[in-house]
């Protein structure tokens, strides 16, 4: 099957660049806002050269396991908008996310679009195949242009069926995934659109070496599944307080404190489980 993918490059023969050391999944965007809390982990600057250890499930893998898997990942470069997995299709290949997310979005039979899930340089694209599917239900779209290393579904099976340090892992990261989807439906049923705006820029956030994203009001109404105008409203009240700054397809977050401070508790569960299950190394 051919899927939408943009031109893919690999390392230099043998030799791995320099990379970033994993770190907690909210390293990057604490640094970034002007408001840190006191607890935030260290950030790590951005780094221009890429690597697979850019992505958190890798960076924790012992060299033995990840050693193996490095000749078969495959630096890919995924257009904003481009669908990695589209319904019914066989998965071929699996994504770590290094600098892009990718959202688990459902295409509903009226054309309209929900979206369920975001995975960033914390996860994986590709469970089904490692579940035992071949294939999916669901879209898998690139909600933030950027890089990812791309593996052979047959290849990573093969590594996780082993039962080794990356299948331990890996099923955390699905426990941790489960927790993300399952607060989301609560959080959509329960929670006003402010709230869930909140959720989603931190989530977003979380997952980048920025305090701004590059998103329109009908997209992000697209994700949350609410209309436009309800989005411009809740984004008017929280840059009325200071907490971000809209501009024409752009929001900067100012506040991340106070963000925090007007979140739901989805996005402590969610986030608190991502923390709680991904070690930052495994052991050998």
């Amino acid at each position: 099957m051919k899927y939408e993918s943009a031109l893919s490059v690999r390392t230099n023969e043998g030799i791995e660049p320099s990379y970033m050391p994993a770190v907690s999944l909210r390293s990057y965007s604490n640094d970034c806002a002007i408001h840190e809390r006191p607890h935030a982990a260290i950030a790590v600057p951005p780094v221009s050269i890429h690597s697979p250890r850019q992505n958190r499930l890798l960076a924790a893998l012992p060299a033995s396991v990840y050693d193996r898997l490095l000749p078969h990942l495959e630096l890919t470069a995924l257009p904003f908008d481009s669908t990695l997995f589209r319904p019914g299709r066989q998965v071929t290949h699996a994504y770590f996310p290094t600098t892009c997310i990718v959202s688990r979005r459902y295409m509903m039979e009226n054309g309209s679009a929900v979206t369920f899930a975001m995975i960033g340089n914390e996860g994986l694209v590709g469970i089904p195949q490692l579940m035992g599917g071949d294939a999916t239900p669901f879209q898998m779209v690139v909600q933030r242009a950027g890089h990812a290393y791309r593996i052979r579904s047959e290849t990573l099976k093969s590594e996780f069926e082993c039962g080794g340090p990356l299948h331990f892992l890996l099923l955390r990261y699905m426990q941790a995934l489960s927790t993300q989807m399952g607060q989301g439906a609560v959080c959509n049923g329960q929670h006003s659109i402010e709230q869930r705006l909140c959720r989603w820029i931190l989530l977003s956030l979380d997952r980048m070496s920025s305090n701004s994203l590059c998103v329109t009001q009908q997209q992000i109404a697209e994700i949350l599944g609410v209309r436009r105008e309800s989005v411009t409203e809740a984004e008017k009240r929280l840059q009325d307080a200071g907490v971000i700054r809209c501009q024409r397809g752009q929001i900067t977050v100012l506040n991340r404190a106070e963000l925090e401070v007007r979140v739901c508790e989805c996005y402590e569960v969610e986030s608190g489980e991502f923390e709680r299950l991904l070690p930052e190394q495994v052991a050998v």
